[in-house]
């Protein structure tokens, strides 16, 4: 069974069709990208997979368990974690604190186990502290663990952003335009950041992204969609040289 099959799934807007009969499956160690012109519905497709809107029909399972129509944290909780478009830190909070906080995903104790500070308590601290730092580490952040997001320049601030979203110890990871706003020497440090990440804790990775410098160099497969549908799927270099995929970015003209 795949690690993620998703089958039929559709969401409208009031009359605005955003997404049409969308399938696709994700095996487990995959890493594939999501890509389309903007407006196609990519985002649409990451937010009702991540919970954050429910699909007019159609599913999504996530590891044998259905999950549309769960909430974010109960998907999170069963091991996928993602990033966003435009990046949503805690800025009133540390670095650190960022990571402490994405951990809540796996945390054992209760409510009443922190009120009284049990031992379950007390060693799921630890193990939390130890973990954050791990990330940061592994992450080359170290140096700004005490800083303030906002303080950081844009890139540090994405790096943070993924940091975060492995703290939660995914099986998938979501990245929404990761890129966004890189200059040229970020991009190729993400491209390296990403390809070991991917290697070192053996993640399933789906990312959109409009920089196909980024997705030939990292996806094994691309599906791209326009106006809400699937007009393509295949390697990064079948897809750069599909007619559909080239009039949907260029128009008519080109062909």
């Amino acid at each position: 069974m795949s690690l993620v099959e998703i089958s039929g799934l559709a969401r409208q807007f009031g009359g605005l069709q955003a997404l049409s009969d969308f399938s696709f499956h994700i095996e487990a160690g995959e890493l594939v990208g999501l890509i389309g012109p903007n407006g196609a519905g990519k985002t649409t497709v990451f937010n009702i997979v991540s919970g954050f809107y429910k699909p007019t029909s159609g599913s999504v399972v996530f590891d044998g368990k259905r999950i549309d129509g769960l909430k974010p944290h109960q998907i999170t909780a069963l091991g996928m974690a993602r990033t966003f478009q435009n990046i949503r830190l805690w800025n009133s909070m540390s670095v650190l604190d960022n990571l402490r906080l994405a951990s809540s995903a796996w945390l054992d104790y209760n409510f009443w186990g922190a009120i009284l500070r049990t031992p379950r308590y007390r060693q799921a601290e630890k193990d939390i502290e130890r973990h954050a730092h791990e990330i940061l580490e592994i992450m080359e952040l170290t140096d700004y663990a005490a800083e303030l997001p906002a303080n950081l320049p844009y890139g540090l601030q994405r790096r943070v952003e993924l940091a975060r979203a492995l703290t939660s110890k995914p099986r998938l990871l979501l990245l929404d335009e990761p890129a966004a706003g890189l200059n040229c020497a970020d991009v190729d440090d993400f491209i390296r950041q990403v390809r070991w990440i991917h290697d070192r804790f053996k993640l399933s990775i789906w990312m959109i992204e409009h920089q196909m410098k980024v997705v030939t160099a990292l996806c094994q497969r691309l599906t791209v969609i326009d106006f809400g549908c699937v007009i393509a799927t295949g390697t990064p270099g079948e897809i750069q040289n599909h007619p559909g995929v080239i009039k949907a970015y260029l128009g008519d003209a080109t062909l």
